[in-house]
């Protein structure tokens, strides 16, 4: 055990050092392997955003049903807070191929992309 917990000083619990879910600081250009390519090249870093819901789609069509008339929300609102770290997607463009694709997401608190 560290002296800062031992202390009691420690700011973040132990957790989220070990998993790494703080500030998270990605270079915008990263060379990893590339499948459309077969070799390792040199990839844009981009953080993929949110895009609006499909009216299409199943859930959102029974959603819109259920809301439909004089019934309230179908589902109970979630009580207690917001999750203290969000799901980061990343998107990897390989430079010479220009193909995209995903890693794993993970979990930060906050995320940025910094130039190197």
């Amino acid at each position: 055990m560290s002296n800062r917990v031992a202390e009691g000083i420690n700011t973040r619990p132990l957790w989220a050092e070990r998993l790494g879910v703080h500030m998270v600081k990605r270079p915008r250009q990263v060379k990893r392997y590339s499948p459309s390519a077969g070799k390792h090249t040199l990839h844009t870093v981009e953080r993929v955003k949110k895009r609006r819901a499909s009216e299409l789609r199943w859930g959102q069509r029974r959603f819109r049903r259920v809301m439909a008339g004089y019934r309230g929300f179908p589902r109970p609102k979630p009580d207690g807070r917001e999750k203290p770290t969000k799901r980061v997607n990343i998107l990897y463009r390989c430079t010479e191929t220009g193909k995209a694709h995903y890693a794993p997401c993970k979990r930060a608190k906050k995320f940025e992309l910094i130039d190197r």
